[in-house]
């Protein structure tokens, strides 16, 4: 069948019009597809990397447990103990053992003072060199020669923690000056309640109570009783008494 002129024209025009249908159609779902795998990919990739930064994490919070677990007390700068664990210090003297516990949580700056001289071996072969019966005993400072050792800064006065001197407890010595303690400490051999925290003023701070003898009391007992000279300071006993160590234990 032969198509006019008119008709022909307009079976021209349709069939331009299907083929530009198809290919509008055919762009248009391309497009969409491939929107949507675009989407996917960036779903799969999100997962993946919020995976990676899980496991990221998990490996982190197993190397601090690990490092936690490595932690050696005696080579930090920061001295921290277990909830209900007990600080102690052993004194071997040539008198007798002398066993110290110590009060952190009252006295946390005194404590970690004292206890950097404890680890370092600085009490070793120190003496106790003033010796006050009724009164209290002190050492920590000198050498059996009574040469002064070098120490570290002084530390703030934490007298005021509520700890008294009562007989048997470990304080700090210090001079006049209220903030001057650094090494040397005394035990009480009686209550001395005027060595207390009354009020802030230099005369009135009072020493510092840091802890108490737990075992060794008899060792006290005895070296109070020593006899005493003057040698380049007043009661400074006659018979060296020799702190031979001071060391942490259980």
């Amino acid at each position: 069948m032969k198509l006019d002129k008119k008709n022909k024209s307009l079976f021209w025009a349709l069939w331009i019009y299907i083929v530009a249908f198809y290919l509008v159609t055919v762009t248009f779902f391309t497009t969409v597809k491939a929107e949507e795998i675009k989407n996917e990919v960036e779903k799969i990739k999100e997962v993946k990397d919020n995976s990676k930064k899980e496991m990221n994490q998990k490996s982190k919070i197993k190397e601090n447990i690990e490092n936690t677990k490595n932690i050696d007390i005696k080579d930090s700068n920061i001295i921290e103990t277990k909830k209900g664990k007990e600080l102690m210090v052993l004194f071997e003297t040539s008198m007798g053992p002398i066993k110290i516990k110590l009060d952190k949580e009252k006295a946390p700056i005194t404590v970690e003072n004292f206890l950097k001289y404890v680890d370092e071996g600085f009490y070793n072969n120190t003496i106790f060199h003033r010796v006050i019966d009724n009164f209290m005993i002190q050492g920590g400072g000198f050498t059996e020669k009574l040469v002064q050792k070098e120490t570290k800064k002084p530390i703030k006065n934490e007298a005021a923690n509520g700890l008294k001197n009562k007989k048997g407890t470990i304080a700090m010595a210090r001079t006049n000056d209220p903030n001057s303690a650094t090494a040397q400490f005394f035990i009480n051999v009686k209550d001395n309640g005027f060595l207390d925290f009354r009020d802030p003023s230099p005369s009135g701070i009072g020493y510092c109570v840091f802890g108490e003898v737990v075992d060794g009391m008899d060792t006290v007992e005895k070296i109070k009783m020593q006899p005493t000279h003057f040698q380049q300071m007043d009661d400074v006993p006659k018979t060296p008494i020799i702190i031979k160590s001071a060391k942490r234990v259980e």
